[in-house]
């Protein structure tokens, strides 16, 4: 049962009111009981509500440097200023310090968004140390947003060859890189190439470089399909884009749109929740853990529950299988 200061939040987070959806925000990011219980009833009420939403969500990863938040900026103001009926949500994720643990999020310094356009919401996250390009908490901060705009960003921290798990969050995921990043073999052997769903070589200042490396990708990405898959695959789109030069943003920014309006109108999260619930599950119980957590959705294959009740029915078992500390004295 969702409580009165809870509803009124929701209420006006749907209106796309940013303080009450800064408030929600910090719900979901925060780990703990309570908030686990407040997370569940705002879902529970969002699902009964007609004016929610089901986002189109995109992940953006790149390596660093590749103007990833510059780009976003670019391309939110692109879509809004043509599509009046748009909403956008970004979450920019920032690497955290080994040293200190904080982080600077200066993703927000890169972009330049309009303070009243209740249309667009920016949202900073630290990674907190986690391997996958993402924070533990992007996850739980997307089930939100999903709900309340019409399309939601990731952009995910710098990455290098292999980090993918923003492929399992998003509908579409988009690779940012720069001219000039590297030959056809440094694009082969690098694991991530075949995750995106679309490249985009960012900062073509100078066409001759951009032209080069578009090339290059082009080549590799053929050789690569053949290569694994043995059979011809349908290519994947490549831009090229400058936002000095405001040179293919619309063109990136239709795809996006057309990304959007291809889908089925299925609401497939739940092999996402699946996904991210595992990850837990193994991040705090191991193996083990795992093994218990398989048992029990197979035993429940018959019944739906939300991520919520499944965690926190997961949360009681571990803790009457697994004996108090004291038990070891």
């Amino acid at each position: 049962m969702i409580s009165d200061e809870l509803k009124g939040l929701v209420d006006k987070a749907l209106l796309l009111e940013k303080w009450p959806i800064a408030r929600l925000v910090s719900v979901f990011e925060t780990e703990s009981e309570a908030a686990s219980v407040r997370r569940q009833a705002v879902m529970e009420y969002l699902a009964t509500v007609k004016s929610s939403r089901c986002a189109h969500i995109l992940g953006m990863t790149g390596t660093p440097g590749a103007g990833k938040s510059s780009l976003i900026g670019s391309v939110c103001l692109s879509l809004l200023s043509r599509h009046r009926d748009l909403s956008i949500a970004v979450i920019a994720v920032d690497p955290s310090s080994q040293t200190s643990g904080g982080a600077l999020l200066g993703d927000r310094t890169r972009t330049n968004f309009p303070v009243a356009e209740k249309r667009l919401y920016f949202r900073s996250q630290a990674s907190a140390l986690d391997l996958g390009g993402m924070s533990r908490k992007t996850f739980q901060v997307v089930r939100l947003l999903r709900k309340l705009f019409d399309l939601v960003i990731i952009e995910t921290v710098g990455i290098g060859q292999s980090e993918i798990e923003v492929d399992h969050l998003s509908d579409q995921t988009l690779l940012v890189m720069q001219p000039l990043a590297g030959d056809q073999v440094q694009f082969m052997k690098a694991g991530i190439m075949e995750v995106p769903d679309a490249f985009v070589i960012n900062k073509c200042d100078e066409d001759v470089l951009a032209q080069k490396s578009y090339h290059l990708l082009k080549s590799s990405l053929k050789l690569a399909n053949i290569y694994v898959n043995e059979e011809s695959q349908k290519s994947k789109p490549i831009y090229l884009t400058s936002v000095t030069k405001n040179k293919g943003i619309e063109e990136l920014a239709d795809h996006l749109l057309s990304a959007r309006e291809a889908e089925d109108g299925a609401d497939e999260f739940v092999a996402t929740e699946r996904f991210f619930l595992e990850k837990w599950v193994k991040e705090e119980f191991g193996n083990y853990g795992l093994g218990v957590c398989e048992r029990y959705l197979t035993a429940n294959a018959g019944h739906y529950f939300s991520f919520d009740q499944v965690l926190g029915a997961l949360t009681a078992l571990f803790r009457r299988q697994l004996p108090p500390l004291t038990e070891f004295d």
